[in-house]
């Protein structure tokens, strides 16, 4: 099944651990991960022939570079590939999907179309999972491998990255999640590697730091240095040398206290120090700004925080606006800014793009830089040196900044691939699995203390022939600092990999016979907000098999059947809605459209304690719900016993009144066949399940009304004490009183 392709020998090898068991494959970028997942798919459809495969990557241009591999290599027609995005409709994936064998997806919006059952995981053997490291915490794949494993009957997965990351942890997390049982590494020194490895050259550029940036310096220190001590003397932070607090020691720091917030404690001491923690962190970030990007980018961001200090009331932001050692150095900073003083590193890196232009105007060069605001600057810079075209490559636009969307991303990296501009400026977007061949230079605007990104971003070189990369670095700076976490995080990467697969002997899961869920079409069916997913409850509900329809809802969270809706909140929500106002409105929604309404609290909190809020104007606010409104108020302790309640009432309703029901309030028929219906369901204990009958039996909603309680008795479900009530309703005067 595959064309114009000859494998490498350690592609072939890892293939053969592929075949047999659900793999991690990490191997160097431009080593062909691609081929491997190629030459995986080939076996498995020629076994399972009926089946199709399944690859999802993070993003458009990269699920895009695989299509196209596929296209080139694959012996298959391209009307049976696919590839989905946000850009494609949910109807539409779910046309392609019937008809295609290979699909290409991004994760996001393949979590809803399983969700709601517009695609069946059971017909998929393969499930290839790029950028793997990603499948921690709640991102998507996690979801996506998980109803793989439960609902395929053939399951295969294999997981590709060019690092996993240092902290084994994270690593463990990523193979239970994936459901990984072996791993295929290989780096830059194995020997069935090494024969294919271009040789990349790698300098340290050095500068140091002008006597006016120690000077802005200096002032910050003294501001962390003052906060430190006072977190110190409150006993919240316990190193003894406060010099030498890190990011990382200020976010475990935050964590802890509002783990100990969360349960409950709330003195004075744990707001203050949570106070100066936030104060710390901005300014520390103002540090890094300064030391590693330059005055515009320091001068931005001292900007936006006395914008912040008009607009908002919080306590740290005032508490920085009000401290003299941050007024001069946002005075000192400002003066520097107009006075148009560059960093000495975007000098260094102006010279290096001029030699290097000099010496060939067709050569490629990629800058990295952490940041947008700077990134924008490096380019405009950039453009002044004669025979230089630089472009800024950016991720998707958010508030108040420049944006690519993804199919301008890829027009621009084709542009870049085909010559038509000779400099790539990029943030983190362009670090991951992206295809550009021959990039002569790669230029790290400021080292990363990341495994992960800096392997990726070396990896964007040296991929056809001799690569250089060149990381530009403050001396006495964190760029030191960063330059050295990063080498030995990526040494304790791969002896944590070899580490664990000596250990695991490896089974994280065990394996089925039989999928655990058939994909059937009479599941129970609950109708859900969009704005509900990230709460945690839909995924919980597919994961138990029931059918979640994603619509978005005016009167409720959930509508379970023809008749309940459920407005679901946490714990703080609920307080919140008290105070704003939302709570009595959502109730009266409920009362109106649902005959049996519920309100659902989720979460362990104390209802009374969570805001500033007298613990009666809270039991008055119930009282009104369940006994003016007639509510019930159910509380739950998490998302999954929340999903729990749901999904028994969902059952007993759909018991009762029938699974084939529309949602009234929230989704009005447009056909005449649904509004037919849709008159006839809101009869008294008519639900869309019986409307039909009665419609069939008696041809017109003109004739149901006319018909006697005799005859109403002649349709199956209909007995008398129904029947008079319809009539009740039918012939009964109005009276507005």
């Amino acid at each position: 099944m595959i064309r114009n392709f000859e494998p490498r020998l350690y592609q072939q090898t890892i293939l053969a651990t592929a075949v047999e068991k659900n793999t991690l494959v990490v191997l160097p970028t431009g080593m062909g991960k691609t081929n491997i997942f190629l030459m995986l798919a080939a076996h498995r459809l020629g076994h399972y022939p009926s089946s199709k495969v399944l690859f999802i990557g993070p993003t458009r241009p990269l699920i895009e570079q695989y299509f196209n591999v596929f296209r080139e290599h694959f012996e298959i027609s391209e009307s049976e590939m696919s590839v989905f995005t946000g850009m494609v409709t949910p109807e539409k994936r779910a046309e392609l999907w019937k008809k295609s064998r290979i699909i290409f997806s991004t994760p996001q919006g393949l979590e809803n179309d399983i969700i709601s059952s517009r695609i069946n995981l059971g017909e998929v053997c393969l499930l290839g999972v790029d950028e793997a490291h990603r499948a921690v915490g709640d991102y998507s794949y996690v979801f996506v491998a998980k109803q793989f494993m439960k609902l395929s009957r053939f399951p295969r997965i294999i997981a590709l990255t060019a690092s996993p990351g240092s902290d084994m942890d994270k690593i463990q997390e990523v193979c239970r999640n994936l459901f990984i049982e072996d791993i295929e590494v290989r780096t830059d020194e194995d020997p069935d590697v090494r024969p294919y490895i271009q040789e990349i050259q790698i300098d340290w550029v050095k500068v140091d730091l002008p006597g006016v940036f120690a000077d802005i310096q200096k002032f910050l220190m003294s501001f962390l240095r003052e906060r430190f001590e006072r977190l110190k003397k409150i006993g919240v932070l316990k190193r003894a040398d406060v010099r030498f607090v890190s990011r990382s020691d200020l976010l475990q720091l935050q964590a802890e206290l509002r783990s100990k917030i969360a349960q409950g404690e709330k003195d004075f001491t744990v707001w203050n120090a949570i106070s100066l923690l936030a104060e710390a962190m901005k300014i520390y970030h103002a540090l890094e700004l300064l030391e590693t990007q330059g005055i515009a980018a320091l001068h931005k961001y001292f900007e936006k925080l006395v914008s912040e200090s008009r607009t908002k009331k919080t306590k740290a932001i005032k508490s920085i606006m009000c401290d003299s050692n941050f007024k001069t150095a946002m005075i000192k900073a400002r003066i520097l800014y107009e006075d148009k003083v560059e960093h000495p590193k975007l000098i260094e890196l102006q010279n290096i793009i001029d030699a290097e232009i000099k010496k060939s105007k067709n050569v490629k060069i990629m800058v990295f830089n952490q940041y947008r605001d700077n990134a924008l600057d490096i380019v405009g810079k950039l453009n002044t040196i004669p025979d230089v075209n630089a472009k800024i490559f950016v991720g998707q636009q958010k508030k108040g900044e420049t944006g690519l969307s993804q199919k301008e991303q890829k027009h621009m990296l084709d542009e870049f691939r085909n010559g038509m501009f000779n400099v790539l400026v990029a943030t983190s977007i362009g670090e991951e699995g992206l295809d550009i061949p021959k990039v002569d230079l790669v230029v790290f605007y400021e080292p990363i203390p990341s495994a992960i990104r800096s392997i990726q971003r070396r990896g964007r070189t040296g991929r056809q022939e001799k690569g250089r990369v060149i990381i530009l670095m403050v001396k006495g700076t964190r760029d030191e600092a960063y330059k050295w976490v990063a080498h030995h995080k990526e040494k304790k990467m791969y002896r944590n990999l070899a580490a664990l697969r000596k250990k695991m002997g490896f089974s994280l899961h065990e394996k089925k016979s039989e999928p655990v869920t058939k994909f059937v079409e009479d599941k129970i069916k609950i109708f859900a907000d969009y704005r509900e997913k990230a709460s945690g409850v839909i995924k919980e509900l597919a994961e138990n098999g029931i059918t979640v329809v994603l619509e978005t809802l005016n009167s409720a969270d959930y509508i379970l059947s023809s008749r309940c809706g459920i407005e679901a909140k946490t714990v703080e929500d609920f307080v919140d809605s008290i105070i704003d106002g939302r709570l009595l409105e959502q109730a009266k929604q409920l009362k109106n459209n649902f005959e049996r309404p519920v309100i659902v609290i989720e979460g362990s909190q104390d209802v009374y304690s969570v805001r500033n809020v007298h613990h009666n104007a809270i039991l008055g606010m119930m009282a009104t719900i369940a006994v003016s409104y007639g509510i019930p108020i159910v509380q739950t302790k998490s998302f999954k016993e929340t999903a729990a309640l749901l999904q028994i009432i969902a059952r007993r309703e759909q018991q009762e009144t029938g699974k084939d029901f529309n949602i009234h309030a929230d989704r009005k028929p447009s056909t005449l066949k649904e509004q037919q219906e849709y008159v006839v369901s809101s009869l008294p204990g008519i639900n869309l399940t019986l409307s039909k009958p009665l419609l069939k039996h008696f041809k017109s909603v003109k004739s149901i009304v006319n018909a006697t309680e005799k005859e109403l008795q002649e349709v199956g479900k209909i007995g008398p004490q129904k029947a008079k009530v319809i009539k009740e309703v039918v012939e009964g005067e109005y009276k507005d009183n």
